[in-house]
């Protein structure tokens, strides 16, 4: 929806539009406004993403401000962020300031020293970070194809094992020879008390819960019950509207209706701005790192160590 005659010179632009410095050209030499695009993204800050350098000079030169902030940062970040050096660098040459204050911390600088394209600076990474970007590629080397289908629901938590995962459950271990035929997770194995069935399995850092068919493991009364004492991050890959994350730390509610590997957030604190940018695209692995998890492979996903009967709770209650 236009909000305005001034959107209208861009109006029905498309992302793959940005790579054509003729068709940015023929749109701004037609009155359309390099400031404010005809959605919520300005015109430098989509093209910083999607475009191609001389576009993003050419916008770059007509702006009234090339470091304006949308959504707590810069043109300069969102091309850092994107992996797109070339556009990086034009924007430097129109004189955007690499380490202005943003992004909980987070100067474009500063996230590219994540990256492998550097802008110089003081700027300089802790410890704790230069060991999560180099757990990075394994971590999601680990989990690997992980998931091949939606609907199916985890709780990462940290610092308690599966025992003590079933324990805070009051859950009932199901054994191996009463395990039903779990070759087709999309037809219901444990038949009447499918909603009830859980897998949990130790990882390096602490476990995962995970239920294939509900949404349960990312539940409200699962998760308060999981994160004593702790941290504990839950998706629900949801088939209709995608993946819905939730965090808790010590029972309580930390954050809801969350998106584990989506864009990162202004208000995501240093250490998520820094997690979502690492795991963009990369939910599960997301969770993971979230709760302090570090699987060596995706069995804890696919092949659970044990199988659970929780009791008949209401998952939603506060």
């Amino acid at each position: 929806m236009l909000m305005g005659a001034e959107h209208e010179g861009w109006q029905g632009f498309q992302h793959t539009g940005w790579a054509s410095l003729e068709a940015v050209r023929e749109r701004l030499d037609a009155g359309a406004d390099p400031n404010v695009g005809w959605h919520w993204m300005p015109p430098l800050h989509d093209a910083a993403e999607n475009g191609t350098p001389e576009v993003v000079a050419e916008l770059a030169a007509r702006v009234d401000d090339v470091d304006v902030l949308v959504d707590g940062r810069s043109a300069l970040w969102r091309a850092v962020h994107a992996g797109k050096p070339g556009n990086a660098q034009a924007l430097l040459d129109a004189g955007a300031d690499p380490v202005r204050p943003m992004m909980s911390g987070w100067s474009p600088a500063r996230l590219s020293l994540v990256t492998g394209n550097v802008i110089p600076s003081g700027e300089v990474l802790t410890e704790q970070e230069r060991a999560l970007i180099a757990d990075r590629d394994r971590m999601i080397a680990a989990i690997g194809d992980f998931p091949e289908y939606d609907g199916f629901s985890i709780a990462c938590v940290g610092g308690i094992d599966a025992a003590e995962a079933t324990r805070r459950l009051n859950a009932y271990v199901v054994p191996d020879d009463e395990l039903p035929d779990l070759g087709d997770w999309y037809e219901e194995p444990f038949e009447d008390d499918t909603e009830l069935a859980m897998g949990v399995t130790d990882v390096p850092g602490g476990c995962v819960v995970v239920q294939p068919w509900y949404f349960n493991a990312s539940s409200t009364d699962v998760m308060r019950r999981l994160s004593a004492g702790t941290v504990a991050y839950g998706m629900y890959a949801n088939p209709k509207s995608g993946d819905q994350g939730s965090s808790h730390r010590d029972g309580e509610v930390v954050g809801w209706d969350l998106h584990p590997g989506g864009a990162p957030a202004e208000d995501d604190g240093t250490p998520g701005v820094l997690l979502a940018h690492l795991y963009d695209g990369e939910a599960v692995a997301y969770c993971c790192a979230y709760a302090g998890l570090r699987p060596v492979d995706n069995k804890a996903f696919t092949e659970p160590d044990r199988w659970l009967l929780l009791p008949d709770i209401d998952f939603w209650r506060s």
